[in-house]
């Protein structure tokens, strides 16, 4: 059973942004079954600014980490998910969780600022415990996202906009292993936008297609990634032929 099970927002009849985002339009009544939830659409339908709504809605900074995170360098936040959040319901069960993540794979770098920030006023050695032993800058991308995944994650909810940005197919394999370690736990819950169909397989999860005719529950194998990388792989000629067929 999640901890957060219905996300709600009422339906507007504004032509500003977000509430004219099409995947919007009819409002958002999402019902959520299981630990780990996957968001999927094009760049611009509505996944991750929904996942930066809810984020906000619980107290995380949408710059990137929990609540004791005082993230104040470097973002993307424009200040209009605000305006959904006040429009937004969190549905939670039993009770409201606290306890948890928010992190966009292009925010991560000036995250990994702040971490150094805060261990040069402390006892670096020891604060870096928490996070794989050494500064997350003096890791890999993929390496210091595991680490953080790692160390950091434990009972909460956590809300990642494209992971897959930092990790390669075999790190994507490790960080489904920690997914499926907290989830199958009962201590941990994930919502995820993505456009990996590597992660989107994640056996049990459930996945939401953002379109311009709203928000809809979709099969794996019913997914455009799933369908696209799977007939790119069987063919790779024929869809080469097609695209390069108008060069001169």
């Amino acid at each position: 059973m999640p901890f957060l099970s219905e996300i709600n927002i009422p339906s507007f009849n504004i032509n500003d942004y977000p509430f004219n985002i099409p995947s919007f339009k009819n409002g958002v009544k999402l019902k959520l079954r299981n630990n780990v939830t996957f968001f999927v659409g094009e760049n611009g339908s509505g996944k991750s600014t929904l996942l930066e709504t809810v984020a906000e809605t619980i107290g995380f900074s949408l710059r990137g980490g929990n609540k004791n995170h005082n993230l104040n360098i470097g973002s993307s936040f424009t200040g209009y998910e605000s305006q959904l959040t006040e429009q937004t319901k969190l549905v939670w069960t039993p009770k409201r969780l606290n306890n948890g993540f928010f992190m966009r794979a292009e925010s991560f770098f000036n995250f990994a600022d702040y971490i150094d920030e805060i261990a040069k006023e402390l006892n670096p050695e020891k604060f870096y415990e928490a996070y794989g032993g050494k500064s997350l800058h003096h890791q890999s991308h993929g390496e210091s996202f595991l680490a953080l995944f790692a160390n950091q994650f434990e009972k909460g909810i956590y809300i990642l906009d494209e992971p897959e940005a930092a990790l390669s197919p075999a790190r994507i394999l490790s960080f489904m292993t920690i997914i499926n370690q907290l989830e199958k736990s009962g201590r941990a819950q994930f919502l995820i936008a993505t456009h990996s169909p590597m992660l989107l397989c994640y056996p049990g999860a459930d996945i939401f297609s953002f379109d311009e005719d709203g928000i809809q529950s979709v099969d794996y194998e019913a997914t455009e990634h799933y369908t696209l990388t799977k007939n790119f792989l069987n063919n790779p000629d024929a869809y080469f032929r097609f695209l390069f067929s108008n060069e001169d």
